[in-house]
């Protein structure tokens, strides 16, 4: 019996095929810059509205009885948090519910993303 080597296999054309093609690499690096661009614009104003919410609510619970003792002890705290810039005291809706005093507020945000495109996000919120 002799040796008789096998032949081999030639590997199919996908099977040689690696990586990425540049068509699908541009079509990525679009996708993830764009989702990038997104996030630098809008996480800013989602961490001004947690401070708007964080401090109205400290506000509601602390501020005083009356309405112009609570709008000062927002602008008070406003003054000491340096992302609150969307709203002052005066935009502050007060009321009293339950013999809880309860504090809302709204505003809109417009972000440009780039040329004639923005985003605009409407926040809302009142104390807990």
């Amino acid at each position: 019996m002799t040796y008789r080597p096998r032949p081999a296999c030639k590997p199919t054309r996908l099977a040689r095929q690696r990586g990425v093609t540049l068509l699908g690499l541009v079509f990525w690096a679009v996708v993830i810059s764009m989702s990038a661009l997104l996030a630098m614009r809008v996480l800013p104003t989602v961490n001004e509205f947690a401070t708007i919410k964080r401090v109205v609510t400290k506000v509601a619970a602390e501020g005083g009885s009356t309405v112009s003792e609570i709008r000062a002890a927002f602008e008070r705290a406003k003054s000491i948090e340096y992302a609150i810039q969307s709203i002052s005291g005066k935009d502050l809706d007060i009321s009293k519910e339950n013999d809880r005093v309860v504090v809302s507020f709204a505003y809109d945000k417009e972000i440009e993303l780039f040329g004639p495109v923005s985003l605009l996000i409407k926040y809302r919120g009142r104390s807990q």
